[in-house]
């Protein structure tokens, strides 16, 4: 599967702040949050689904792997997204080790498998009542 996604009882608010705490915690910043339903609501499209887009970096990390393989910028940064759906909370992101699959090299992979441990412990943290 190419991504991990659960569900909370928590509000999208509660699940991005307590997100972005524990990202911080792993040295991941949000570099930028997307409110797509407000963001199309400014262009005249209306989105019923509240639907939100972080996209985190580990500094250190990015420069791992751009130095390894510039191709990797088109990965990065990783992305997650924190939604309603049938009435409940979802949070997920797409895996790290399954956009790193596309590309051959173990080096990068091992990097992807230790990203993709820590962003997973940060959202089952988030989504914890």
């Amino acid at each position: 599967m190419f991504h991990y996604t659960i569900e909370t009882d928590l509000t999208i608010v509660q699940t991005i702040e307590k997100l972005e705490r524990h990202l911080k915690k792993e040295k991941f910043g949000v570099l930028w949050h997307l409110d797509m339903q407000e963001k199309l609501r400014e262009k005249g499209v209306e989105l019923e689904q509240n639907y939100h887009i972080l996209e985190v970096c580990n500094p250190v990390e990015a420069k791992r792997v751009l130095s390894e393989n510039a191709l990797i910028g088109y990965f990065l940064p990783c992305k997650i997204t924190v939604y309603e759906e049938l009435g409940k909370t979802k949070i997920g992101l797409p895996k790290p080790t399954a956009l790193i699959g596309l590309v051959d090299n173990g080096v990068l992979k091992g990097i992807a498998e230790d990203v993709e441990k820590r962003l997973i412990s940060c959202i089952d943290k988030a989504a914890m009542s």
